[in-house]
């Protein structure tokens, strides 16, 4: 088969279910948001320790793309589990409790792992405001909503891990 059909030229696409919809429609732009995140998390990934659970992070967040483009349940796909939420939460709380308190904003700054987290992390909050927008959430849409809302925050936290234990100081931004 070929990387083309042409199907798409005239700016629709089709859903999982086969449903053509256009691609300004909000579900698609959603989904398209989630796979730029993918992308923004594969580039961090060939940088960092493997220690860091990027790879999981990823088949999670290709699973809700999954559920994203779909209109109507679908009993094939994968359920989004709530325990990849508690995952991060506990991730989360274990970097915290090695980085110091955060008294001011942060600017984004080096290294380059660090930075590519704020930018990832700017990316997962316009894939959380685009699931909003989706309008009528179903139960799936709301359980992809959280789970970008902690991601967001645990690339937050992943930033300033990254860039505390390397040793250079964090940008504060102090007005």
């Amino acid at each position: 088969m070929g990387i083309y059909t042409k199907t798409g030229d005239k700016g629709t696409t089709s859903l999982a279910d086969g449903t053509r919809v256009s691609k300004a429609s909000a579900r698609v732009m959603a989904y398209g948001d989630i796979d730029e995140l993918i992308s923004h998390l594969g580039l961090l990934r060939s940088k960092v320790s493997a220690d860091i659970p990027l790879r999981r992070i990823q088949v999670n967040l290709m699973n809700v793309s999954a559920h994203l483009a779909t209109e109507k349940f679908c009993p094939k796909l994968k359920a989004l589990d709530d325990a990849e939420v508690t995952f991060l939460e506990s991730e989360i709380d274990r970097m915290t409790a090695e980085l110091p308190p955060q008294k001011t904003f942060l600017l984004p700054a080096g290294p380059f792992e660090a930075a590519e987290c704020h930018v990832a992390r700017t990316v997962c909050r316009r894939c959380e405001r685009s699931v909003i927008s989706i309008g009528e959430l179903r139960d799936v849409d709301r359980q992809a909503q959280i789970y970008l809302n902690r991601l967001s925050d645990y690339l937050f936290v992943l930033a300033r891990f990254l860039c505390v234990t390397s040793g250079e100081e964090e940008d504060k931004w102090l007005p």
